[in-house]
């Protein structure tokens, strides 16, 4: 990168970042108003992992709004580019706003991969742990339902805990649905090849005393994968966790669509971002006689605007699978992309 890159590089990343830092700010007045919370965690582990809670929940809406605010900062960062008359001099030494856009977008996608593999990843095991309902604060899945009704034989399962692999359940108790007076409890439960095995466990049946049954095992349709998304929300892996989950095969179409949606979506994040800035140059890079950039801006930000809305609608529309993942993902960033080229193309032609 050239010197003029450094400056415009320099400066949208130092508005995109006060952009971040005021929403941050704003976000975690928000959060700090949860008093239950605070004072379960207080409780728990003193003031300073009140506060760590608040602040990773904070860093987690930061991080579900990136495009947005990264859009709303290289506006800002723009804005005052075009006001020092920075933008018209770099302009005027024969640099096109194609050329000018080269460094930011090539940032964008590096940042966008290290927020992705990294900073996202930090955020949710960090805030995983630190989960509070009802005043109480808990950690894990707490108690597990797992319902098999497309089995030989259906039932319901309830396990006590899980441990953190999701492949193995302890304190189970089965209900059989075919004979609703059954039910089998065991220590402990372990998915192995497609099956619940219960190295011992104790069959309770109405007018029977009870029996000690060996080597208990139950057919599943549900997958070590399967068991991953179960026990967490999709939200809560990492984009290494989902490329795991996704390995170890799911098998609930539900789950296996959400957990490829998200796990698009991580990947897709210096996409996203890419959109952002070029709608951003589209709108505020432009030569202009005067300082007047209010409606330029407003059509900015609305357009950012109806991308976000259309992106977390797809998204929700790739979770339910009515939408391929791919589609529901890529799709919103790629017409950001085209949206935002198109209309600098109307602008460098002169039809502005």
């Amino acid at each position: 990168m050239n010197r003029i890159d450094w400056i415009i590089v320099r400066r949208l990343l130092g508005s995109i970042g006060l952009t971040l830092l005021i929403l941050y700010g704003l976000v975690l007045l928000v959060e700090s108003l949860s008093t239950s919370r605070f004072a379960a965690l207080s409780r728990l582990g003193g003031p300073g992992l009140a506060i760590l809670a608040i602040a990773a929940s904070a860093a987690s809406w930061l991080l579900d709004t990136l495009p947005l605010t990264v859009l709303v900062g290289a506006i800002a960062g723009l804005l005052n580019l075009q006001t020092t008359r920075e933008m018209t001099v770099i302009k005027s030494s024969g640099a096109s706003v194609w050329r000018l856009m080269r460094a930011p977008v090539a940032t964008a996608i590096v940042l966008g991969l290290l927020i992705s593999m990294g900073a996202h990843a930090a955020v949710v095991t960090l805030n995983r742990g630190l989960t509070v309902e009802g005043g109480e604060a808990r950690v894990g899945a707490g108690t597990f339902w797992l319902e098999e009704r497309n089995a030989e034989q259906p039932y319901i399962l309830e396990a006590g805990y899980v441990h953190p692999g999701g492949e193995a359940l302890g304190n189970v108790s089965v209900f059989m649905l075919d004979s609703p007076r059954e039910r089998i409890e065991a220590e402990i439960a372990e998915l192995i090849g497609g099956e619940w095995v219960m190295p011992t466990a104790t069959q309770f049946v109405s007018a029977r005393v009870p029996e000690q049954v060996t080597d208990f095992r139950l057919p599943t349709t549900t997958s070590p994968g399967d068991m991953q998304t179960k026990i967490s929300s999709v939200k809560d892996m990492t984009v290494y966790e989902l490329a795991a989950a996704l390995a170890a095969r799911l098998n609930d179409p539900r789950k296996r669509a959400e957990t490829v949606t998200q796990f698009i979506r991580l990947l897709a994040l210096p996409a996203s971002l890419c959109g952002s800035l070029v709608i951003a140059f589209a709108f505020t890079a432009g030569y202009r006689r005067t300082n007047k950039y209010g409606g330029t801006v407003l059509y900015g930000i609305v357009l950012g605007f109806v991308v976000y809305v259309v992106t977390e609608m797809a998204g929700r529309a790739g979770d339910a699978g009515v939408i391929q993942p791919v589609i529901a993902v890529l799709g919103p960033a790629l017409v950001a992309i085209v949206a935002g080229a198109t209309v600098l193309l109307n602008r460098e032609d002169g039809r502005t």
